[in-house]
């Protein structure tokens, strides 16, 4: 099935408690936070995508588009923050609630032990559909090393943020990307530094019980806006602001990640899936109104 894309309008704020995630229609301002101009990126309409706001702690941690359907997140947005790269693996695996029931709760919670076949795995994926699927790992779209406070990486570790990469693209050129865009928003971004990172679709998908569970990505897709960064900086890292791009075809032999400008990201993914002629990661394509620059 291939990606649909969305408006993302996300979320509200709830007040207390630990692990909270919540599925709403409108968009709250502290969640518009996590996106450029408070915009999501603009694209398709479609029933089976929801909005989520990833909470933990009480607070919003970032923004996730997720298709009910192929039981994977369409993107995740989210603001970097400065990070030496360490990854925290005492979090367990969560899922949320909201996605498939009417809830009194808007907790993402840890998997319950041994559950046998409940409602909530009916619109998300769950730990089980991972298990036998040997070539793929857990990739995250908002990763743990690009954030760094403890409470925003425990966040990233829920399936809502997660899609089955080719393990040798996630080890490899993916994860090496990461490196890259962490160590150059580090050294050059002064501002925020806004980051959506998505996938494309074909209709390939992870079976479970003969049963079409959760897509795979064709392609892993993200994309950066930092308005305000060193101008003194390397042209080879210069250039690259205050917007740029990559994508990479998630498979396991001759992969590789090609960095691109914004424009020809989304040139290419109208090419490659169904978005419409305004399709746009962000506004303006993250050239800053005369009144931002530095």
């Amino acid at each position: 099935m291939v990606a649909r894309w969305a408006l993302a309008c996300l979320l509200a704020a709830l007040p207390w408690g630990v692990v909270r995630a919540s599925v709403e229609r409108d968009l709250s301002p502290e969640c518009r936070a996590f996106l450029y101009m408070g915009t999501p990126p603009v694209g398709l309409e479609d029933h089976s995508l929801r909005k989520i706001c990833q909470r933990y702690n009480g607070r919003p941690r970032f923004v996730t588009l997720y298709d009910t359907v192929d039981h994977i997140p369409v993107y995740s947005a989210y603001t970097f923050k400065r990070s030496d790269g360490e990854r925290r693996v005492d979090v367990p695996w969560m899922f949320e609630p909201q996605l498939s029931t009417t809830s009194d709760t808007g907790e993402m919670l840890p998997f319950p032990r041994g559950y046998l076949h409940q409602n909530f795995e009916d619109a998300q994926a769950v730990l089980e559909d991972y298990e036998n699927a040997v070539s793929y790992e857990r990739g995250q779209l908002n990763p743990d090393e690009h954030q760094a406070d403890p409470d925003d990486k425990a966040a990233t570790y829920t399936l809502t943020n997660v899609v089955p990469q080719a393990r040798e693209f996630s080890i490899g050129p993916w994860k090496e990307q990461e490196h890259r865009i962490r160590k150059r928003l580090n050294n050059f971004c002064r501002g925020t530094a806004y980051v959506v990172t998505g996938i494309t679709t074909s209709g390939h998908m992870i079976r479970r019980h003969n049963m079409d569970r959760v897509a795979i990505p064709t392609y892993m897709w993200s994309a950066y806006c930092c308005i305000n960064y060193d101008h003194n900086a390397p042209y080879e890292e210069r250039y690259k602001f205050p917007a740029f791009a990559h994508y990479g075809l998630n498979q396991r032999e001759g992969n590789q990640v090609l960095e691109i400008p914004i424009k020809k990201l989304e040139e290419f993914l109208k090419g490659s899936t169904f978005v419409d002629k305004n399709f746009q990661i962000f506004v303006d394509d993250c050239v800053p109104p005369p009144s931002a620059l530095p």
